[in-house]
Parts: C-alpha cells; sequence; structure tokens
C-alpha cells in the first residue's frame, strides 16, 4: 500500500516523499522585488519535505498585486531566488517556482508608471489588497488587448526560463484564486467577445497557450498549474459551467503531459464543499490523457485525511499550507503523528525573522 512517505516521481523531479509544502506568501521581498536573504534558510529549513512549491512570484512589473513579494524577471531576482534553491537543494529538498500574475486583483501603488491593473475584462472586483498603506479596495482593472494578452503569454515563458536559471527543479503557473487565469476561465468575470471569451473553448485559450509555451520551454516534466474550481477568493464568482470548463482545463493539461496538477479542493482556506464540481472526474478526465501525472490536493488536509487520500489512490500527493509556517519538520511531525505548532498570525506577512524563521523543530531546535 502507497503512503504519504513514499518517494515520488514527479515528472523530471524525484520527490522524497508525498508531502508537498504549499505555497504561502510572506510578503519579506523589498520594492525591488527580490527574495531576502532569509528566505534562503526560511525555504532550506523546509527542505524535508518532497516537494516545495515557492510562493506566489510575479513574472512581470503589471503582475504584481501585493506589497513586497517577489518576482522573477530581473537579473536581481534571479540571484536572489538563486541563494533560496541552493539552500533547498543543499539540504537535499527539491523546490517549485509559482508563477503568478494577479492581474485585476491589484492597485496603482503598486504598479509602475501610474498604470492600472489588468484583466481579461474591465469589471472591477469587491477585494483588497495589501499596500504601503495597509489594506485597499483594489483598483479598477483594464481589459488586455488580444496583443497583449500574447505578450502575457510570453512573460509566463521567459519567467520559467528565468526560474531555470535560477536553479528551480521546476515550475507551478497560478491559475486559481481569482487571478489573471482564472479571469479568464471564468465567465463570472471575462465578458470578451473575441477568441478569448464567450465560449467554453475560447476562454480555456489563454490558459492553454500559457502552458504550451512553458513546456515548449523548459519541458513538460518540470510543469505543473495549480487550480481553483469553486473557490470564490477574490471575488471570482462561480463560472456557470463549471464542470464542463474545468473538465477542458483538464483535457488540454493531460495532453501536454504535465508533470503535475495542484487542485484545491472546495474554497481556499475554507469549506471542502464538492457538491459544485466532481473532482474525480476532473482527475480522470487528466489521467485519461496522462496516465503519470501527478495529482496534489489540497485545503484543509489533517494527517488522517492524507494519508487515507494516498493510500486509496485519491490523490498521489497532498499539499500543506500554514503549518509548513510553523513547523519546518512537518513532514518528521506527520511521520511521528507529533503536536503541530501553532502559527503567529500576526507575523504571517511582512516583517523579518520573527514568525520566519524561527519557528522551533520537536527536537526545539531553529535551524
Amino acid at each position: 500500500m502507497t503512503t504519504l512517505f513514499d518517494a515520488l516521481q514527479i515528472g523530471d523531479i524525484a520527490a522524497a516523499n508525498r508531502v508537498v509544502m504549499a505555497p504561502l506568501t510572506r510578503d519579506r521581498a523589498g520594492a525591488n522585488g527580490v527574495p531576502p536573504d532569509l528566505a534562503a534558510k526560511y525555504y532550506g529549513q523546509r527542505a524535508s519535505a518532497g516537494l516545495i512549491i515557492s510562493e506566489g512570484t510575479q513574472i512581470s512589473p503589471l503582475g504584481q498585486g501585493y506589497l513586497d513579494t517577489p518576482g522573477i524577471y530581473s537579473a536581481e531576482q534571479i540571484a536572489g531566488w538563486q541563494r533560496v534553491t541552493d539552500a533547498v537543494h543543499a539540504a537535499g529538498g527539491k523546490i517549485v517556482a509559482q508563477l503568478w500574475h494577479v492581474g485585476r486583483i491589484s492597485h496603482v501603488s503598486l504598479l509602475q508608471d501610474g498604470q492600472v491593473p489588468v484583466s481579461s475584462s474591465a469589471r472591477t472586483p469587491n477585494a483588497k489588497t495589501f499596500t504601503a498603506s495597509g489594506f485597499q479596495q483594489v483598483s479598477t482593472p483594464r481589459a488586455l488587448s488580444e496583443r497583449e494578452i500574447l505578450e502575457v503569454v510570453d512573460e509566463f515563458r521567459a519567467a520559467a526560463y528565468n526560474a531555470m536559471l535560477a536553479g528551480f527543479d521546476g515550475v507551478e503557473v497560478h491559475g486559481a484564486h481569482g487571478y489573471l487565469i482564472e479571469q479568464f476561465l471564468r465567465d463570472s468575470i471575462n465578458d470578451r467577445t473575441d477568441v478569448y471569451g464567450g465560449s467554453i473553448a475560447r476562454r480555456v485559450r489563454f490558459v492553454s497557450e500559457v502552458m504550451k509555451a512553458i513546456v515548449d520551454e523548459i519541458g513538460a516534466g518540470r510543469t505543473g498549474i495549480r487550480l481553483s474550481p469553486v473557490s470564490p477568493v477574490n471575488d471570482s464568482g462561480l463560472d456557470s459551467t463549471t464542470q464542463e470548463t474545468y473538465n477542458l482545463v483538464l483535457d488540454e493539461m493531460g495532453k501536454l503531459n504535465l508533470a503535475f496538477i495542484h487542485m484545491v479542493e472546495g474554497f481556499t482556506g475554507g469549506d471542502r464543499n464538492f457538491s459544485a464540481i466532481d473532482y474525480v472526474e476532473l482527475r480522470r478526465t487528466f489521467k485519461n490523457q496522462n496516465e503519470r501525472g501527478v495529482w496534489i490536493g489540497n485545503n484543509g488536509y489533517t494527517r488522517a485525511m492524507a494519508l487515507d487520500a494516498v493510500a486509496t489512490g485519491k490523490v498521489d500527493a497532498v499539499a500543506f499550507g500554514r503549518s509548513f509556517i510553523s513547523n519546518p519538520d512537518l513532514v518528521r511531525r506527520l511521520r511521528e503523528d507529533a503536536p503541530l505548532a501553532e502559527a503567529d498570525p500576526t507575523t504571517m506577512y511582512g516583517g523579518d525573522e520573527k514568525g520566519y524563521t524561527d519557528y522551533p523543530t520537536l527536537d526545539g531546535l531553529v535551524a
């Protein structure tokens, strides 16, 4: 029987176990989007995970939506991430970069030269983002032109190339949580009438073009995507054809032979109610095209749930989020069924080493 602690081949990536560290925004990069030196220590401390997925990393200046989040489009940012990947590899771990474009979930104060956020459509969400002045209502976006969409596709491709330069083992595209990819997928947001809007096939076109460009650049074996079909985060609403839309997405991703799908089950950080979608059907659709593709489950998994899900074959691996913040040795704690430390919510976003690199292991040590 397969267990949570067995090794797993994720495309071209050999993972030591099936415990995945989910991407966690920590808002500790400076204004230039360079990961701080502390980030190398932070990720290195957590390298016992079978696979680490980095915090969301914007692919361009216009892709930024929160204060002090890192990028991967400048030489300085690539060098900063190289320090991180070196630390993870020195500790025996594997890490992929989460490539991120927030689209309309941004604020003019975070963007250069007075630019406004961009999206599939010029519709303002009822959402807030973290700025130098605290949490503020996001700014009204403008719709990308078809020419600009192709430029964004190329930015994703270039970011994947940069991730390889920085020493990452692969990339995950953030296609969830109401950010740009999802702003094209969902008809609750996308009201375009061109080749990127209207029918399901047209709304799926953008994500398919992004993923194909990345696969062509770095290979399918180092490429994955995160999806959240029913999460209403960032005022994304629900697509009117959720099952059909995401069935086509997973069919397209399977045809590309992606290394993995990272699936957020239910509402991000909340209800795991599955009534709006059949995840078994989604997984089957992907696996029918790509039998070796890895399926990573995410959202509110306890130890018992994770053990059962892997043992019964419902998922191939399980991603844990907040528990990795306060438990750098989470894999050991799960293996030994040891108590988990609680994270300090006041230090999750922004700051220094407090609540970042000072959480002790089970032995009471801070690496």
